[in-house]
């Protein structure tokens, strides 16, 4: 994701075209739904996401969204604006969500190597910011083993 540009928000009653095609492209709705539907399915939940839209720390893109536990789209906001979305949400989704059957796979004594420090944790703004590449193979603790 990058930042929507802040002309385009303080451009947006003379040019409403150019902020909607800004948050619904690949800084907005788009880098979305490369992997909002993918946690509700993965973890057999709805979600409820809520953005806000305009200023703050950087351009916020709205796009409020409810998904199924199989992350399809239930309802969104249609516009570049303040908007609500409300939805009726259907419950008899949710015992046989794949999200919810993994879970029953789970294999935690194989969890063990990501609880340990590496040495390379960030705070997650600069992770999330950094254009520093993350090393294909790091050690975990100092020790023998290494994460692929």
């Amino acid at each position: 994701m990058k930042v929507i540009p802040s002309e385009l928000w303080h451009q947006r009653h003379e040019n409403p075209g150019a902020l909607e095609e800004a948050v619904n492209g690949p800084s907005g709705r788009e880098w979305l739904m490369r992997w909002l539907p993918s946690r509700a399915h993965d973890n057999g939940i709805f979600v409820l996401f809520a953005n806000g839209i305009g200023p703050d720390d950087e351009i916020r893109t709205g796009n409020a969204m409810i998904l199924d536990p199989y992350g399809r789209i239930v309802a969104e906001t249609p516009v570049a604006d303040e908007a609500v979305v409300t939805a009726d949400l259907d419950f008899e989704l949710l015992p046989l969500a794949t999200g919810r059957r993994w879970l029953l796979g789970r294999r935690p004594e194989l969890y063990g190597l990501l609880t340990q420090p590496s040495g390379m944790e960030r705070d997650t703004r600069t992770a999330r910011h950094s254009s520093d590449p993350v090393p294909l193979t790091f050690r975990v603790g100092g020790g023998p083993d290494s994460i692929r």
